[in-house]
């Protein structure tokens, strides 16, 4: 027998052991509403970091948990695809090509995407809107402390990233709520609190050529309609403007990367920020010592807090790839056309790559997370923006607060791909 073959059937059999040890569906969605299952991820880092996964309605994946292999992973499009999908579930050729955004393309047809929008988050242009956003924060932030007792999550996480997703989108405030609501029925759509077509408890056939399998997107695509029909008449410089101008090849979207793009902005745009600084204020109410230590906190002192609470929320929980042809991973095999799951969940606790990986450090440095992703040309658009928004919102509210206090038991979402806490009952006194 072959030294590789040897070693994939070791593989395959400490990965079984691993999980008849002490078994965690990592595919089932009701298993992250009490939290990240960070002990299993440690036992796969430990045990076989490159694992087949059954899944009960699917074809089983590799779960490669390891910092590094994500990195290689990231960066080797030509072997590992995003182009037939980035999440589990497995689509048709009809409803990939349906439902195709910018994040299921490789280059060279996803720089020609990318590069419509990506002027509006450069770090530049970004650092310009720190005034707005400061003044945006400071409004969510103070109408909120004044209540003393209230949900930070409806209060002040979602308020932010929804007013300035309307800013960039160019859109009314008005239609903030609504836009909120449609893309929580996207990202939640494994969740009955946000939507009433649960992907895995209802029949979402008849919306299968849609977003996330979710009726949201006939509401997002009639809504994406008219705006555009308003920027043809009085074009503006707003990012659906953007989207409306030819691309690098001197063409223009199709209908369907046009209603494809603006529903990834509205669902990325609000819901990952939000979950982001939902589970960062987790972790000061957790720790309440840091409250001095961050209301004294320099600029720089802040950057390295936001980095840390990017690390330990780590919001996307993966990605997945798709081989394009027989490979190999730490001596495993993996055959064309095997999904490949890449956790960054895992990876930014891997124990190679972050000394004490489960302390939550607000002066880690250096602090190469992998929250946005980290190699290759999927890097997040708007990390530089998402960044911001953390940082000036959590200054303003550190700073207007004496202390604070959970209330009661937060509650997470339903899902097995974005980890989030939707609602954080706390009590401040200013």
């Amino acid at each position: 027998m072959a030294l590789g073959q040897v070693v994939w059937i070791q593989t395959i059999i400490t990965c079984m052991a691993s999980i008849e040890a002490q078994p965690v569906d990592l595919t089932a969605h009701d298993t992250y509403i009490s939290g990240v299952p960070h002990e299993e991820f440690a036992r796969l880092r430990a045990q076989s970091p490159v694992c087949w996964i059954d899944e009960p309605k699917g074809s089983g994946f590799w779960a490669v948990t390891k910092y590094q292999d994500i990195i290689d992973i990231s960066r080797d499009v030509e072997t590992f695809t995003s182009s037939q999908g980035i999440r589990l579930e497995e689509m048709t050729a009809e409803e990939t090509a349906a439902r195709r955004t910018l994040m299921e393309h490789d280059p060279p047809s996803h720089t020609r995407l990318r590069r419509l929008v990506s002027r509006g988050f450069t770090r530049r242009k970004v650092e310009a809107y720190e005034d707005q956003i400061r003044e945006l924060a400071v409004e969510v932030v103070t109408d909120a402390v004044a209540k003393g007792d209230f949900d930070f999550v409806h209060e002040v996480a979602m308020q932010l990233p929804m007013r300035m997703l309307g800013r960039l989108l160019g859109t009314p405030d008005s239609d903030g709520p609504f836009l909120v609501e449609q893309g929580d029925a996207l990202l939640g759509n494994t969740d009955p609190d946000f939507t009433d077509h649960v992907v895995d408890q209802a029949d979402t056939d008849e919306f299968r050529l849609m977003p996330f399998r979710s009726p949201a997107g006939y509401a997002l695509f009639d809504y994406a309609r008219q705006q555009a029909a308003l920027r043809r008449t009085d074009p503006t410089e707003d990012l659906i403007s953007q989207l409306l101008s030819t691309t690098t090849d001197g063409s223009e979207l199709t209908e369907a990367e046009f209603n494809n793009f603006f529903t990834l902005l509205v669902a990325a745009g609000n819901d990952t920020t939000r979950y982001t600084m939902a589970g960062g204020l987790k972790a000061l109410l957790d720790r309440p010592h840091l409250l001095p230590v961050l209301k004294k906190a320099s600029p720089q002192q802040w950057n390295l807090a936001v980095d840390e609470i990017l690390r330990w929320t780590s919001v996307t929980m993966h990605f997945r790839r798709t081989a394009t042809k027989d490979t190999t991973l730490r001596g495993v095999k993996i055959a064309k056309g095997d999904k490949v799951v890449t956790y960054f969940i895992s990876g930014n606790f891997d124990e190679d790559k972050f000394a004490n990986p489960y302390e939550f450090d607000v002066t880690r440095d250096p602090n190469d997370h992998m929250a946005f992703g980290r190699g290759g040309p999927h890097f997040c658009l708007g990390a530089w923006l998402a960044r911001m928004e953390l940082r000036v919102t959590l200054q303003e509210f550190v700073a207007r607060i004496q202390s604070m206090e959970q209330i009661g038991e937060e509650a997470r979402l339903r899902s097995n791909f974005i980890a989030g806490i939707k609602r954080l009952p706390i009590r401040v006194t200013t």
